[in-house]
């Protein structure tokens, strides 16, 4: 009689499971979907690809004609994916390596108008990026960085470090002091403390700032756009714009699309391998 009467909840329940993942799976259709029609459209050979990718997926047969084509552009697909993936791997490093530490002093340490130099750090979000290209632009020229890929890289990292210092702050104020004083007692130093034991617990913070910091500096245009000027230094989102613009204003359908493959693939890579921590890093803090 029991399981007779439970049999409408169960039922209830099965329905709304199933409801639950068609749901699931319809909106991973429509999130999915660019992805699938650039794939398919990229893999269309010569003759189909010089038209609108309607429809996406080849109708003659599979070809890579297109990602040959994109290599004719300006020095070669691989030279900018070179040039892109040096500028935001150096990001990346450079961004985690002082937030980190800028982090680990500002929730650890006291000293004079710290919390009035944080808000500057944080005031800095409010200020435009394109008001401040033309100083950049003038520094980096004194200092002999113009048209270099180590001073767009050094142009990232400073955009990048407000939000990273914040998240990382915020990452070590959620570790419990109590784990600190115990190293102490240990006999561990500040540096042994921030690398053996703090390093670990902020993990998801590092990842967050990593992430972003990849994905900022690979999808970056203007910066990369104005200062720099030879050909053989440009990254992968200057590049697109010759693609787009095609030549004597026949577009290439097929290079596009592969070049938003190139593009788009490193970046799914990252976030995969560092979803469940990028996870972690964005809840820290919400439950107590």
């Amino acid at each position: 009689m029991t399981d007779f009467a439970n049999a409408p909840i169960r039922g209830r329940k099965r329905l709304g499971n199933i409801g639950f993942h068609a749901f699931g799976v319809l909106a991973s259709f429509f999130f999915l979907a660019p992805f699938i029609w650039a794939g398919l459209a990229s893999l269309r050979p010569g003759a189909e690809a010089a038209t609108p990718p309607l429809p996406p997926w080849p109708t003659t047969g599979i070809s890579f004609d297109n990602y040959a084509t994109l290599d004719l552009f300006g020095a070669g697909i691989w030279q900018h994916t070179v040039n892109s993936l040096l500028v935001s791997l150096g990001t990346v490093v450079l961004t985690v390596l002082v937030s980190v530490l800028a982090g680990y002093g500002f929730s650890r340490f006291r000293f004079p108008l710290k919390n009035v130099f944080f808000v500057l750090i944080i005031a800095t979000l409010m200020i435009p990026f394109q008001s401040i290209l033309t100083p950049l632009f003038i520094i980096l020229a004194r200092l002999g960085l113009n048209n270099s890929l180590v001073g767009l890289m050094l142009v990232y990292v400073t955009l990048q470090l407000p939000f990273s210092v914040f998240m990382m702050r915020n990452a070590f104020d959620a570790v419990p002091r109590e784990i600190e004083e115990a190293a102490r007692i240990d006999g561990a130093n500040d540096w042994t403390l921030l690398v053996r034991v703090l390093l670990p617990l902020v993990m998801p913070g590092i990842a967050t700032v990593g992430i972003f910091a990849f994905l900022n500096a690979w999808n970056e245009f203007l910066a990369a756009l104005i200062l720099l000027s030879d050909n053989d230094k440009y990254t992968l989102p200057v590049l697109m714009t010759a693609v787009r613009a095609g030549r004597l204003g026949a577009i290439n359908w097929g290079a596009v699309q592969a070049g938003v493959m190139v593009m788009t693939i490193p970046c799914l890579v990252v976030f995969l391998l560092l979803q469940r921590y990028y996870m972690r890093g964005l809840m820290a803090g919400a439950v107590k």
